[in-house]
């Protein structure tokens, strides 16, 4: 393919080197002179591994060559990547200047008739925060273009996931392959550009695809921090925190694994609040700071407190809770979130009947019976024996339990009550078009 490559920092001379040694036509457009003239000479504007070799090997085939020139690196290919930088504000907001900037060059090259032939596609590399593409810069290039986004021109985001001082591997190797599509054939352009390579493809609406490099990002900020962290304060205990860490990365089923990586409700339970306490406890008497691991608990009761809020803002009393144990398939409720959330809700005056098939008072003993008479002991009020008695008295039902008998009830469109999803539906992809039902985080 012909391929125009918009900025000439890492990701662009990288991308377009790559896409060059792939067999693809690819001119490099930068409006730093010196960039242009480094590549025309067949030397990198920037250090990075492999990458010197490979463009002036591509220079010297004539595969790859740069331009300052916006309307002739147009005219020259069918398909733009854009990939001009996006640096923080001094604020901490994304700034979008130089995707403004290209966009509206490059669909000004376009309304001049630079391009013949088929339809031109631009892809956007650059990283940006969900809803960009679509609000701020799709508007820009119709409005220079003069016509209409996926149809007169093709439009996909395309993050890209190099890691610099390795980033030419990553091309070649990547881990996966993220193409926002605003139309089919917009994605089928970006994907014969990455024709061959392994890794799998996901072809996802375009918002999903600027949000996902975001994802990559935070936990692999999470992860650093979290391994440091706990790092210091095994330190301070006097414990080898690189012979822990070896033991954890083994666990393949629950630590490094999809397990625990699903939006859904808040966390509760016997061990991870009381272990995270603990935890956070020893590192303070250890004068160790340790802000993320302090502030995990503090965030997940802030996620349980959306579910409070979505209540309120229906302006509705009678409520209904389906689930009170803390995890499916057990009537554990020490330290359950849906036991938190029912007190939340009857401190605040909410008429209220709870559902949960694992939940009997007559069947709970000991620490079970303890916990309900100590913290909710109120509870026999508001047990109710049936999923219809719920559903009867509920002007808004909350959903935090998978029980068949529940799901099989629940409800659809707008006959029935106010649905707060807690724990992603089974059909919660179909519900989210029904008037009356919420998601908790999705």
């Amino acid at each position: 393919m012909r391929v125009s490559v918009f900025g000439l920092g890492y990701v662009g001379c990288v991308s377009a080197a790559c896409l060059a040694s792939m067999g693809h036509e690819v001119v490099g457009v930068d409006v730093n002179q010196v960039k242009v003239d480094l590549v025309n000479d067949g030397k990198a504007p920037v250090v990075e591994e492999r990458i010197g070799e490979l463009i002036a090997e591509v220079v010297r085939t004539g595969a790859l060559r740069a331009t300052d020139d916006v309307r002739e690196a147009i005219m020259d290919s069918e398909v733009s990547l854009v990939c001009v930088g996006t640096p923080s504000e001094p604020n901490g907001s994304l700034c979008t200047t130089y995707l403004e900037r290209v966009t509206e060059q490059i669909g000004a090259a376009l309304a001049e008739g630079a391009k013949q032939g088929g339809r031109h596609t631009v892809v956007f590399r650059s990283t940006m925060l969900p809803g960009t593409c679509l609000n701020l810069l799709v508007p820009i290039l119709e409005k220079y273009v003069g016509g209409t986004a996926g149809v007169d021109v093709g439009v996909a985001v395309n993050p890209e996931f190099l890691r610099e001082g390795t980033s030419v591997r990553d091309f070649f190797d990547p881990p996966k392959t993220v193409i926002g599509e605003l139309d089919p054939a917009s994605g089928d352009a970006v994907a014969a550009l990455y024709d061959g390579l392994p890794g799998e493809v996901f072809r996802v609406p375009v918002p999903t695809a600027e949000a996902i490099k975001y994802a990559d990002n935070a936990f692999h900020g999470l992860k650093i921090g979290f391994a440091n962290e706990l790092g210091a304060v095994c330190q301070a205990l006097g414990v080898d925190s690189h012979q822990v860490m070896d033991v954890f990365l083994a666990d393949r089923k629950l630590n490094i694994s999809p397990a625990y990586l699903r939006p859904g409700f808040a966390f509760g339970g016997s061990c991870l609040p009381k272990d995270l306490r603990s935890l956070v406890y020893a590192a303070q008497r250890a004068d160790v700071s340790v802000p993320i691991l302090a502030h995990v608990l503090p965030s997940n009761s802030d996620h349980l407190q959306r579910a409070v809020e979505l209540v309120e803002r229906t302006g509705k009393r009678r409520v209904g809770l389906f689930g009170l144990s803390f995890k499916p398939g057990t009537d554990d409720l020490r330290e359950s979130p849906l036991v938190e959330l029912a007190e939340r809700l009857f401190g605040k005056g909410y008429d209220l009947r709870i559902h949960d098939a694992n939940v009997s008072l007559s069947r709970l003993i000991g620490a079970n019976r303890e916990y309900i008479e100590t913290r909710l002991p109120h509870l026999a009020q508001l047990l109710a024996d049936s999923v219809d008695e719920v559903l009867e008295h509920a002007e808004v039902c909350l959903v935090g339990t998978r029980d068949p008998a529940v799901l099989s009830a629940l409800p659809h469109g707008d006959d029935g009550p106010v649905l707060i999803d807690l724990i992603r539906l089974p059909d919660a992809e179909a519900r989210r078009t029904e008037p009356g039902y919420v998601g908790l985080a999705w």
